[in-house]
Protein backbone atom coordinates (compact mmCIF):
# COMPACT_ATOMS: atom_id res chain seq x y z
CA UNK A 1 0.00 0.00 0.00
CA UNK A 2 1.50 3.55 -1.05
CA UNK A 3 1.74 5.98 1.84
CA UNK A 4 -0.64 8.64 2.10
CA UNK A 5 0.52 12.22 0.84
CA UNK A 6 3.42 10.36 -0.75
CA UNK A 7 5.99 13.18 -2.57
CA UNK A 8 8.76 10.43 -4.12
CA UNK A 9 11.49 13.51 -4.20
CA UNK A 10 11.24 13.48 -0.04
CA UNK A 11 11.11 9.92 1.16
CA UNK A 12 10.06 6.56 0.73
CA UNK A 13 6.51 6.07 -0.91
CA UNK A 14 6.05 2.22 1.10
CA UNK A 15 6.28 1.25 4.40
CA UNK A 16 9.46 -0.20 6.38
CA UNK A 17 7.34 -2.84 6.61
CA UNK A 18 6.38 -3.41 2.64
CA UNK A 19 10.14 -2.25 1.64
CA UNK A 20 11.39 -5.29 3.53
CA UNK A 21 8.96 -7.66 2.80
CA UNK A 22 10.02 -6.82 -0.97
CA UNK A 23 13.73 -7.40 -0.32
CA UNK A 24 12.65 -10.83 0.99
CA UNK A 25 11.22 -11.89 -1.47
CA UNK A 26 13.82 -10.46 -3.91
CA UNK A 27 16.26 -12.70 -1.97
CA UNK A 28 14.15 -15.83 -2.40
CA UNK A 29 13.09 -14.83 -6.11
CA UNK A 30 16.99 -14.68 -6.55
CA UNK A 31 18.12 -17.94 -4.95
CA UNK A 32 15.24 -20.12 -4.92
CA UNK A 33 12.97 -19.48 -7.84
CA UNK A 34 15.27 -17.82 -10.62
CA UNK A 35 17.38 -20.72 -10.82
CA UNK A 36 14.84 -23.51 -10.93
CA UNK A 37 14.56 -25.65 -13.98
CA UNK A 38 11.82 -25.10 -16.56
CA UNK A 39 9.04 -27.80 -15.28
CA UNK A 40 9.11 -26.91 -11.25
CA UNK A 41 6.67 -24.78 -12.08
CA UNK A 42 4.53 -26.52 -8.29
CA UNK A 43 8.19 -25.26 -6.53
CA UNK A 44 7.66 -21.73 -7.93
CA UNK A 45 3.36 -21.70 -7.13
CA UNK A 46 4.71 -22.66 -3.53
CA UNK A 47 6.97 -20.19 -3.32
CA UNK A 48 4.82 -17.59 -4.01
CA UNK A 49 1.92 -18.99 -2.23
CA UNK A 50 4.46 -18.44 1.25
CA UNK A 51 4.42 -14.39 0.24
CA UNK A 52 0.84 -14.50 0.07
CA UNK A 53 0.49 -14.68 -3.21
CA UNK A 54 -3.45 -16.82 -4.21
CA UNK A 55 -2.72 -19.19 -7.06
CA UNK A 56 -4.52 -21.67 -8.39
CA UNK A 57 -4.39 -25.60 -9.40
CA UNK A 58 -2.09 -26.03 -12.23
CA UNK A 59 -0.77 -22.45 -12.40
CA UNK A 60 2.35 -22.47 -14.81
CA UNK A 61 4.88 -19.78 -13.60
CA UNK A 62 8.26 -19.46 -15.66
CA UNK A 63 11.22 -18.59 -13.86
CA UNK A 64 12.12 -15.36 -14.74
CA UNK A 65 8.75 -14.16 -14.12
CA UNK A 66 9.04 -11.26 -12.35
CA UNK A 67 6.74 -10.19 -9.65
CA UNK A 68 6.95 -7.08 -7.73
CA UNK A 69 4.89 -8.33 -4.61
CA UNK A 70 3.67 -11.48 -4.96
CA UNK A 71 1.06 -10.68 -2.26
CA UNK A 72 -0.84 -8.36 -4.72
CA UNK A 73 -1.12 -11.61 -7.06
CA UNK A 74 -4.02 -13.67 -7.74
CA UNK A 75 -4.15 -16.25 -10.23
CA UNK A 76 -6.99 -18.73 -10.76
CA UNK A 77 -6.48 -22.48 -11.79
CA UNK A 78 -4.46 -23.06 -15.16
CA UNK A 79 -3.00 -19.65 -15.36
CA UNK A 80 0.13 -18.84 -16.77
CA UNK A 81 2.83 -16.44 -16.53
CA UNK A 82 4.95 -16.73 -19.05
CA UNK A 83 8.90 -16.34 -19.80
CA UNK A 84 10.02 -12.36 -18.56
CA UNK A 85 6.44 -11.26 -17.87
CA UNK A 86 6.83 -8.60 -15.38
CA UNK A 87 4.35 -7.95 -13.15
CA UNK A 88 4.55 -4.84 -11.70
CA UNK A 89 1.90 -5.25 -8.64
CA UNK A 90 1.97 -2.22 -6.61
CA UNK A 91 -1.64 -2.83 -6.56
CA UNK A 92 -3.31 -6.43 -7.35
CA UNK A 93 -2.88 -8.57 -10.32
CA UNK A 94 -6.64 -10.71 -11.06
CA UNK A 95 -5.86 -13.37 -13.57
CA UNK A 96 -9.03 -15.52 -14.17
CA UNK A 97 -8.74 -19.25 -15.37
CA UNK A 98 -6.99 -20.46 -18.40
CA UNK A 99 -5.43 -17.05 -18.97
CA UNK A 100 -1.95 -16.70 -20.69
CA UNK A 101 0.60 -13.73 -19.99
CA UNK A 102 2.68 -14.46 -23.09
CA UNK A 103 6.48 -13.75 -22.77
CA UNK A 104 7.93 -10.65 -22.31
CA UNK A 105 4.47 -9.06 -21.04
CA UNK A 106 4.04 -6.50 -18.54
CA UNK A 107 1.32 -6.09 -16.85
CA UNK A 108 2.19 -2.49 -15.09
CA UNK A 109 -0.68 -1.31 -11.66
CA UNK A 110 1.22 1.60 -11.05
CA UNK A 111 2.49 4.94 -12.37
CA UNK A 112 3.25 8.90 -11.15
CA UNK A 113 0.46 11.83 -11.78
CA UNK A 114 2.05 13.80 -13.86
CA UNK A 115 0.01 16.94 -13.69
CA UNK A 116 1.18 17.07 -9.93
CA UNK A 117 3.93 19.07 -8.57
CA UNK A 118 4.81 16.58 -6.63
CA UNK A 119 4.28 13.48 -8.67
CA UNK A 120 2.64 11.45 -6.31
CA UNK A 121 2.52 7.61 -6.98
CA UNK A 122 -0.59 6.10 -7.75
CA UNK A 123 -1.57 2.30 -7.76
CA UNK A 124 -4.80 0.57 -9.69
CA UNK A 125 -5.44 -2.81 -9.93
CA UNK A 126 -5.69 -4.99 -13.15
CA UNK A 127 -8.19 -7.45 -13.47
CA UNK A 128 -7.54 -10.02 -16.54
CA UNK A 129 -11.23 -12.67 -17.44
CA UNK A 130 -11.04 -16.20 -17.78
CA UNK A 131 -9.60 -17.44 -21.22
CA UNK A 132 -8.23 -14.41 -22.33
CA UNK A 133 -4.80 -14.02 -24.12
CA UNK A 134 -2.19 -11.27 -23.34
CA UNK A 135 0.16 -11.65 -26.00
CA UNK A 136 4.35 -11.90 -26.38
CA UNK A 137 5.53 -8.44 -24.96
CA UNK A 138 1.84 -6.20 -24.67
CA UNK A 139 1.83 -3.60 -21.76
CA UNK A 140 -1.27 -3.63 -19.87
CA UNK A 141 -1.83 -0.12 -17.39
CA UNK A 142 -2.97 0.50 -14.00
CA UNK A 143 -7.01 0.32 -13.38
CA UNK A 144 -7.08 -1.71 -16.92
CA UNK A 145 -9.86 -4.64 -17.30
CA UNK A 146 -9.54 -6.99 -19.91
CA UNK A 147 -12.90 -8.94 -20.68
CA UNK A 148 -13.33 -12.72 -20.69
CA UNK A 149 -11.70 -14.23 -23.80
CA UNK A 150 -10.13 -11.07 -24.94
CA UNK A 151 -7.02 -11.20 -27.08
CA UNK A 152 -4.59 -8.04 -26.09
CA UNK A 153 -1.87 -8.59 -29.76
CA UNK A 154 1.88 -8.03 -29.59
CA UNK A 155 3.23 -5.17 -28.60
CA UNK A 156 -0.35 -3.90 -27.80
CA UNK A 157 -0.63 -0.70 -25.32
CA UNK A 158 -3.77 -1.70 -23.13
CA UNK A 159 -4.39 1.65 -21.26
CA UNK A 160 -8.06 1.58 -21.22
CA UNK A 161 -10.39 -1.59 -20.46
CA UNK A 162 -11.17 -4.25 -23.07
CA UNK A 163 -13.97 -6.07 -24.55
CA UNK A 164 -15.08 -9.56 -23.78
CA UNK A 165 -14.39 -11.59 -26.73
CA UNK A 166 -12.39 -9.21 -29.44
CA UNK A 167 -9.55 -9.57 -30.44
CA UNK A 168 -7.80 -6.24 -29.30
CA UNK A 169 -4.13 -4.65 -30.83
CA UNK A 170 -2.32 -1.94 -31.12
CA UNK A 171 -1.20 1.65 -29.70
CA UNK A 172 -3.64 2.32 -27.80
CA UNK A 173 -5.11 -1.21 -27.60
CA UNK A 174 -8.62 -1.10 -29.75
CA UNK A 175 -10.88 -3.84 -30.41
CA UNK A 176 -10.35 -5.10 -34.10
CA UNK A 177 -12.54 -8.33 -34.54
CA UNK A 178 -14.54 -10.52 -32.65
CA UNK A 179 -12.96 -13.70 -30.81
CA UNK A 180 -14.48 -16.74 -31.79
CA UNK A 181 -15.33 -19.15 -28.98
CA UNK A 182 -15.03 -22.24 -29.13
Amino acid sequence: MILANNKPFEGASFSRRNRLARVSWQLVWTLLFRPTPRPLHAWRSWLLRCFGARIGAGCHIYSDACIWAPWNLHMAAKACLGPRVICYSMAPIHLGERVVVSQGAHLCTGSHDYSSATFPLFARPITIGADAWICTEAFVGPGVQIGEGAVIGARSVAMRSQPAWMVCAGNPCKPIKPRKRS
